[in-house]
């Protein structure tokens, strides 16, 4: 009996007969399983539909092109059929085109809002693939702050030059703010005929803001104010201050940035980069003990106290207080 039922069994092997509830067993993604959520491409378009209203033409670019990454890579799935392995899947993919850690980062922060809106939208009873990827540690090049012996010296190169180029330096130079801020001024956003010149930052159709602190008033002074003065004698027929960079579709700041940089290098120390001006700005304000909440409101950069958010702010008079003791005596 024992006999007859092994010789069973290994008849069962040898066949083609298909297993019992072999059906149900699931090998991976197919294309004709059937599910009641959207297509990733039909995703992104709910996304901008309910989220690129009022945004600039970046953050359209950016959300398409992080999205073409998941199809090219994994193709265009209903978002409920991609698995955490895909999502590792892609994250090994991205850097064959030459992306970084941080921009890889950036992708998976985008598919994660889209899938999570449409989750939520859609009332949909799936995870989302892309949540909890992991990321290998980021390795940053620390970016030092410029000696000021060199900003000075910087800062003559941009008067003797006195091209446009020199006056986003300059422009840079004592105000520290972000490049792409400089680069998407429009001539009504200086201030020169007042008791304290300054630049009002405000979201323009071809710029928008980084952050909601980045929507602040800083005071010119030192170069920041002679460059200030000299685009505003310059290109007449424009409205805005750096027409190279800029227009009504948009704000090229990756262009800028590549060409000031190119001009930095024999001009200023090694890894001298346009953002290090941001840098030395914090630390110059140190050194003259200004108040952190002070420095914060001048670079815009978000601070961490609850109570920041309370009142109107810092006025012009205070902080160009502390931006005249960052002037040469």
């Amino acid at each position: 009996m024992l006999q007859r039922l092994k010789d069973y069994w290994l008849s069962l092997r040898l066949s083609d007969k298909p297993l019992p509830s072999q059906h149900l067993l699931q090998s991976g993604y197919s294309e004709t399983s059937q599910s009641d959520a959207p297509l990733m491409s039909d995703a992104l378009a709910i996304h901008l539909q309910l989220k690129g209203v009022n945004k600039d033409k970046t953050f359209i670019r950016v959300a398409k092109r992080n999205v073409k990454y998941v199809i090219d890579c994994l193709g265009d799935r209903p978002i409920d059929h991609y698995l955490s392995s895909d999502a590792a899947m892609l994250r090994d993919k991205l850097p064959d085109k030459r992306l970084a850690v941080a921009s890889i980062k950036r992708n998976f922060s985008t598919i994660r809002s889209i899938i999570n809106l449409i989750i939520t939208e859609k009332g949909l009873d799936c995870r989302n693939a892309f949540a909890r990827t992991y990321m290998p540690a980021e390795r940053k090049n620390a970016r030092l702050p410029i000696p000021i012996e060199c900003i000075r010296t910087i800062q003559n190169h941009c008067e003797t030059i006195n091209d446009d180029l020199g006056w986003i330096v300059a422009l840079l130079s004592d105000t520290g703010m972000r490049l792409g801020e400089a680069v998407g001024l429009a001539k009504s956003d200086i201030v020169i005929h007042s008791e304290i010149p300054h630049i009002h930052f405000t979201p323009h159709s071809w710029r928008r803001l980084k952050t909601k602190g980045s929507n602040r008033s800083i005071p010119l002074v030192g170069a920041s104010l002679w460059a200030a003065k000299q685009s505003l004698h310059n290109f007449p027929n424009s409205n805005f201050l750096f027409p190279r960079y800029t227009n009504q579709d948009g704000c090229n700041a990756n262009s800028a940035s590549a060409a000031i940089n190119k001009w930095l290098k024999p001009r200023g120390p090694n890894n001298c980069v346009i953002h290090s001006f941001r840098h030395s700005m914090r630390d110059r304000l140190r050194a003259v003990e200004c108040p952190p909440d002070i420095i914060d409101a001048i670079g815009g950069w978000t601070s961490g106290g609850i109570g920041q958010a309370y009142g109107s702010g810092h006025s012009l008079e205070v902080k160009a207080k502390w931006m005249i003791k960052l002037l040469p005596n």
